[in-house]
């Protein structure tokens, strides 16, 4: 008998380490996990297993379907929209190619099982491309279906893969004669950026929020890329991982949609240092542009319309940008370096 699991990719990554954490407190001990660095001791302690290796390795993924029935896949590998534009093949390849082969891992266990398996993908608001700062700002909160014009190659990736989504869970070879429509239960939600108190950015376009606190936290001086006008909505680690959990409890068929938008705060960038001085006064901290990194911060919304995650599954961010310092950051962040 094959040992049922959850897998996990990109297990020692920030939301992937999120997940973790949050799966296992509730009770869910069969994680396995993949990375292609060896996972720190906190998810080794936490998963059934982990396998350092690449999700374009296909032999690697044909052993986990050889060893496990799979329940569910969270994919978080994947490489990010700093480091995806300097390397724009490479990361189609790790974004695109490694999301099909796990799509396909999916129809495969999904397929022996015969029932579905449920498949988590974090999508980006990198999706978006508006055109012009004025029209960002005239556009206001972006609903699911506008301005689906992706300036990078992260968010081309991204919005690609969700169209792959689709295909699997409903057109998945449609001419034969075998009906697979539902085997794959793909689910995504285009997060915001994400600011986490337990790990450090790790290569994001929208970093530039999060290393703000953590270099104020360790006496460093920061120099913040984008302008102190920049503005994107944010969320806090513990939201994401909320929602995620929220998506992947709800019924499948109170989902109107594949792919949701959810939103917590989104405060320019001189606004969110305003909040970090509340708690660090001698936050030191230079807005230097990048002029092309601030042009992609530009062509992504100010805000979103989350209406239709908050319909179909009650989606409700639990902290706003105040409640994000005094409940989770700080206390956190404090714990963190003061202990270190």
């Amino acid at each position: 008998m094959r040992k049922s699991i959850i897998l996990i990719t990109g297990v020692n990554g920030e939301i992937g380490h999120g997940l973790v954490r949050s799966l296992y407190k509730e009770g869910i001990t069969n994680l396995v996990g993949i990375d292609l660095n060896t996972p720190d001791e906190f998810v080794q302690e936490r998963t059934q297993d982990y396998m350092l290796g690449n999700i374009l390795d296909k032999n690697l993924l044909e052993r986990i379907n050889a060893q496990y029935e799979i329940e569910a896949i969270y994919h978080m590998a994947a490489l990010l929209s700093t480091r995806a534009e300097f390397s724009p093949v490479i990361a189609h390849e790790v974004n695109v190619d490694g999301t099909l082969n796990l799509l396909d891992l999916a129809m495969e266990q999904a397929q022996s099982r015969g029932k579905p398996v449920k498949f988590f993908f974090p999508s980006s608001i990198a999706v978006y491309g508006l055109p012009t700062l004025d029209q960002k700002t005239a556009s206001g909160a972006i609903s699911e279906d506008d301005f689906r014009y992706p300036q990078t190659m992260y968010g081309c990736n991204k919005l690609y893969c969700e169209s792959l989504g689709d295909y699997y869970s409903h057109y998945f070879k449609r001419l034969s004669a075998n009906d697979t429509k539902g085997l794959v239960d793909f689910r995504a939600i285009r997060f915001p950026g994400i600011i986490s108190a337990q790990t450090l950015p790790a290569g994001g376009t929208s970093d530039y929020a999060p290393e703000m606190i953590h270099a104020a936290a360790k006496g460093e001086h920061n120099d913040c890329f984008v302008r102190a006008d920049a503005t994107i909505p944010f969320m806090t680690m513990h939201d994401a991982i909320l929602a995620i959990e929220k998506l992947m409890a709800a019924p499948q068929e109170d989902l109107t949609q594949i792919v949701y938008n959810i939103r917590a705060f989104n405060p320019s960038a001189g606004e969110f240092l305003n909040k970090v001085k509340e708690y660090y006064p001698d936050a030191d901290v230079t807005f230097v542009t990048n002029d092309e990194r601030q042009s992609i911060i530009d062509s992504w919304p100010a805000d979103v319309n989350d209406d239709r995650a908050r319909q179909d599954w009650g989606w409700a961010a639990i902290h706003d940008l105040d409640t994000a310092f005094s409940e989770y950051l700080i206390p956190e962040i404090r714990s963190r370096y003061e202990h270190n």
